[in-house]
């Protein structure tokens, strides 16, 4: 069976688990979050692989750009992204990777710029569905009312990455 090497990768914030499959990072998630197992299943599904602990370049430069951002001094990744999901997934986190360091959309904002502004619960739950936290920004996504909202990694993770990002907003 084909391989997705995975490695368990601690953050200021929270341990995550890093995955590669072939020359691409499949997987930057957060190790202890509700849908864990959900999420594992539709990777190792969709790529048809399991999960081999290990290390791999991706993972290699996917921590090294990690630790860059975590001291402020990355703010956009340049890592090749193996993205496992449905079509609709992929357009939603397509939109998602475009929200800037520093600045937040809304679920409803997202929703439009996919041109389906009746798809914000579809929007939503595609958002939770994303396995490659950070990298692809979910935590960027905000309640229209400025509320932080649902974070795979926990709400006080997600406050902890947008003040580091834009202090004077989540201080």
């Amino acid at each position: 069976m084909k391989k997705i090497i995975i490695q368990y990768y601690k953050t200021p914030v929270g341990e995550m688990i890093l995955g590669s499959y072939g020359d691409k990072l499949c997987l930057s998630d957060w190790r202890y979050r509700k849908m864990r197992t959900s999420i594992d299943k539709r990777v190792t599904s969709i790529l048809g692989a399991e999960y081999e602990e290990g290390t791999s370049e991706v993972i290699e430069i996917t921590k090294t750009q990690l630790d860059e951002y975590f001291k402020g001094e990355r703010k956009k990744f340049d890592i090749p992204l193996l993205i496992a999901g449905t079509d609709f997934q992929k357009k939603v986190w397509g939109a998602l990777i475009k929200v800037p360091y520093g600045k937040t959309e809304t679920y409803l904002g997202l929703a439009k710029k996919i041109g389906n502004e009746k798809a914000v619960r579809a929007v939503a739950a595609a958002n939770g569905a994303n396995a490659i936290s950070i990298i692809i920004p979910c935590h960027r996504i905000i309640g229209s009312d400025g509320s932080l909202t649902g974070y795979a990694g926990g709400l006080n993770t997600k406050k902890k990455l947008l003040s580091m990002e834009s202090p004077a907003k989540f201080l």
